[in-house]
């Protein structure tokens, strides 16, 4: 017998999608900014499960990722991976239109306690022996990244609808999605969110604590110590570099860019000889609770001829007027002078089995020196006078041309 859900304003906790990450709400744990981040807690028993219901988004990615209490990964089923329902496409795999109107672009997948099976659109909810605690919780996060929209954060579907099984099928709860997300800023949150946001917080700060290595050059990029409890995703690798902040001194960063689907332009994603799904520069805060300050993804930044990308990180009274006017330069704020220590993370996402060997995630695989195995897409950095480089452009910054 199936029970209806009670009506839900947003400190209820039988509303789903209750969370919602991105640079302005709940900016935690460095989130890209051409991203957004959708949170639904849960708490299964061995017989219960979660049953999604969705639109495949017009956007350049987006997964179903779950896990455990420590934010660590439990399981991820990835846009490709989604089968479709009968008679509708996958545009992810397919771009070309299928099925009937009414019927294209929809799946359906299953949150299970145990384990999973992704021809069957299911993804595990617990990690083993997560069943034998007292409450087996968890959170299942959808990504949403570079909508074709950017109105439309969820890529111009409605975020999925959730239900809730209980004891092998015998009650069927419907949870419908709240009316607002949690909003540290809003007063009227009640104690529910502002315990959980404590929560994301404490356990954020202590995880981000030894993301980055100690012992490395500043301006140097360099793979991360580790990402645990920081809810990572698997399609994404990244490497970083530590900056600190002096007046009248600016970053500099160049390298080669990988090819990319510009979906944004209308290329689908599964467009063939591209090197990566997505990539971008991001420049972050290294307090706690660790937010992005700014992010130039693929299509937001400039090239010159031969493919190559210039950033000019800096605060606003030292950017050089030569990188202002320079169509082939990409300025980053620097963020706040007040905090400390900044770090710059280059992204790369699902790289292609010709470009892997000089991508973020091989030299992580293999824990190599990325100045080493990325070759010319390998991002160098260096501090430089402002009126260096207005008097010489990166030139006069960084030895030799890249």
């Amino acid at each position: 017998m199936a029970a209806r859900a009670a009506p839900a304003g947003p400190e209820s906790p039988a509303c789903a999608w209750r969370f919602m990450s991105n640079e302005t709400v709940l900016n935690v744990a460095f989130p890209d900014a051409n991203a957004t981040y959708w949170v639904l807690p849960y708490a299964l028993g061995g017989d219960d499960r979660i049953e999604l219901s969705g639109d495949y988004p017009a956007a350049r990615y987006f997964s179903l990722n779950t896990y455990g209490t420590d934010l660590n990964t439990v399981d991820t089923l990835r846009d490709d991976q989604i089968v479709p329902d009968r008679g509708s496409g996958n545009p992810f795999v397919d771009p070309s239109p299928a099925g009937s109107p009414e019927s294209a672009g929809r799946w359906h997948a299953t949150v299970v306690p145990g384990e999973a099976d992704h021809a069957l659109n299911q993804i595990r909810a617990l990690p083993a022996g997560a069943a034998s605690q007292t409450v087996p919780m968890g959170f299942l996060i959808i990504r949403v990244y570079v909508p074709d929209d950017a109105a439309s954060p969820p890529g111009g579907v409605p975020l999925p609808a959730v239900a809730l099984v209980l004891n092998n099928g015998a009650t069927t709860i419907p949870i419908s999605t709240c009316p607002a997300a949690f909003d540290p800023a809003d007063a009227t949150n009640g104690p529910m969110g502002q315990a959980m946001e404590a929560t994301f917080d404490r356990l954020i700060a202590g995880a981000a604590s030894g993301a980055f290595p100690g012992n490395v050059p500043e301006a140097t990029f360099v793979n991360p110590a580790s990402t645990s409890g920081l809810f990572p995703n698997g399609d994404n690798k990244y490497i970083g570099a530590g900056l600190t902040y002096q007046p009248g001194r600016i970053v500099v960063v160049r390298g080669r860019a990988p090819t990319f689907p510009d979906t944004r332009e209308g290329v689908p994603v599964t467009e063939p000889g591209q090197q990566v799904r997505y990539w971008s520069m991001c420049q972050n805060d290294q307090v706690s609770p660790y937010p992005v300050v700014a992010c130039a993804a693929d299509f937001q930044t400039n090239l010159d001829a031969r493919g190559y990308y210039t950033y000019v990180v800096a605060v606003p009274e030292d950017v050089p007027a030569a990188a202002a006017s320079d169509p082939t330069v990409t300025v980053l704020p620097w963020g706040s002078t007040e905090v400390p220590k900044k770090v710059l993370f280059l992204r790369h996402m699902l790289p292609s089995p010709a470009f892997y060997p000089q991508s973020v995630q091989a030299s992580q695989a293999a824990n190599s020196d990325p100045a080493t195995t990325m070759g010319e897409y390998y991002p160098r950095a260096t501090y430089c006078a402002r009126a260096d480089f207005e008097a010489g452009g990166y030139l006069a910054c960084l030895d030799g041309d890249g």
